[in-house]
């Protein structure tokens, strides 16, 4: 019989722990990493990794219920990126439809982006693409751009990223064309037939303690009117702290990790998440 010893043993099981509480960054948290990188001056480059993620939270939405993989490739020249990222979750989750659960399959998320930045700002657009997650050949179809039956959603974002000695940060979004739609007669959002426009804002600040290699994001989101995106009401959806650091693993290589504290005070729900990124 086959034994591992028990160093083996141990170091499998922590890091069967570790990747079973993940959770991960967004669409603009990426862009904005790259963003980074740019102001840095380092010259074109095709940027590629993963994240790993104990949940999907999106501006104070949890989507899929589940730990994820998101990964992400892009283009990045002169202050013009260009990329895609996706999320996918582990497990299947349920959700809510007439006060009963009914399964909605793996949560998968696949969109595009496009952003061009000039010293601290940057404009973005995004395609937002979820498809069928009992049955990815049924439902949304990816070549269906009508804007009354596609599945997909573009967004355009203004971003402000100000300089180390002013590390505000702030952003706005519009959703303009596809799967975003206002209220039917009976006052449902989602359930309409004209765009609904949904606006989402957000203001951080990055605090960098550098004698102990941290950097602390508190940050505040919220929307100015009703959403099936976001919440019925106008409010506050997404409020937190985020702290990041490199944890060193050979002289050449430190791992990102971080860790969010998020709440949304309109859904009534906190979640503490976690992840790293390659």
């Amino acid at each position: 019989m086959f034994y591992l010893p028990n160093d083996m043993i141990r170091l499998i099981t922590t890091l069967l722990c570790f990747f079973c509480f993940l959770s991960v960054q967004a669409q603009e948290d990426k862009v904005r990493d790259e963003i980074e990188a740019e102001q840095k001056g380092e010259p074109a480059a095709i940027n590629f990794g993963a994240d790993l993620m104990s949940r999907f939270i999106w501006r104070g939405i949890d989507f899929g219920n589940s730990p994820a993989i998101q990964p992400n490739l892009s283009f990045s020249w002169k202050g013009l990126n260009i990329g895609a990222w996706g999320s996918y979750a582990f497990t299947p989750y349920t959700v809510t439809v007439n006060d009963s659960l009914v399964n909605a399959g793996t949560y998968s998320e696949t969109d595009l982006y496009i952003s061009y930045t000039y010293k601290w700002f940057t404009l973005m657009v995004f395609d937002y693409f979820t498809v069928n997650g009992l049955n990815p050949n049924e439902g949304n179809r990816y070549y269906d751009f009508n804007n009354a039956s596609t599945g997909h959603t573009f967004e355009g974002c203004f971003s402000f990223d100000g300089p180390e000695n002013f590390p505000l940060q702030f952003l706005a979004g519009t959703l303009f064309y596809g799967a975003d739609k206002d209220r039917d007669s009976t006052g449902v959002y989602g359930a309409g037939t004209h765009n609904n426009y949904s606006t989402y804002f957000e203001l951080a600040y990055k605090i960098n303690l550098a004698k102990i290699g941290v950097e602390l994001r508190p940050f505040i989101g919220g929307i100015p009117f009703g959403s099936s995106w976001y919440g019925p009401y106008a409010g506050v959806t997404n409020l937190g702290l985020t702290a990041k650091k490199e944890v060193p693993i050979t002289q050449q290589y430190s791992l990102p990790v971080q860790v969010s504290l998020i709440t949304n005070p309109q859904a009534q729900s906190v979640f503490i998440v976690f992840g790293m990124s390659f």
